[in-house]
């Protein structure tokens, strides 16, 4: 558990560090200063062996801290919207849908979508039956 909460604020400090400005400027004087060197090394394999080196450990390093952000923000997310849906009078059979598989996702996205759109059609006609009603009360008013 002490293991678990050490990397994770870890994760936390290097992905906030990695994302300000003065971090990228940073990689950018790293690799500037490289590149003139090669100037001093003649270009050679084992110049570029060490940004060639240094690029693929910070790569592959990067990944996993942007899936583990990722991973933790989805979870805060889903926290988030179920608890909104079981405060709400929303369905709550949509909570805990991120477990299911890809075609129960989306044969309840295609209900949700059949849904809006009967409203937005139901919409449509009480705002033309509106429009019909006010024109005939002008004329009984004239």
């Amino acid at each position: 558990m002490l293991t678990s909460r050490l990397l994770t604020s870890f994760s936390n400090w290097v992905a906030q560090v990695a994302g300000r400005p003065i971090t990228f400027g940073i990689c950018l004087v790293v690799i500037l200063v490289w590149a003139l060197s090669g100037l001093l090394f003649g270009f050679s394999d084992t110049w570029q062996l060490i940004v060639n080196t240094g690029t693929t450990i910070v790569t592959f390093l990067m990944v996993f801290l942007i899936q583990n952000t990722q991973n933790r923000d989805g979870a805060a997310i889903q926290a988030k919207l179920d608890e909104l849906i079981r405060a709400s009078a929303a369905q709550n059979v949509s909570i805990s849908i991120e477990h299911l598989t890809q075609k129960e996702l989306d044969e309840i996205r295609a209900k949700c979508e059949a849904k809006a759109k009967a409203e937005v059609a139901a919409g449509h006609a009480e705002a033309v039956a509106n429009r019909k009603a006010a024109k005939a009360a002008e004329k009984a008013i004239s």
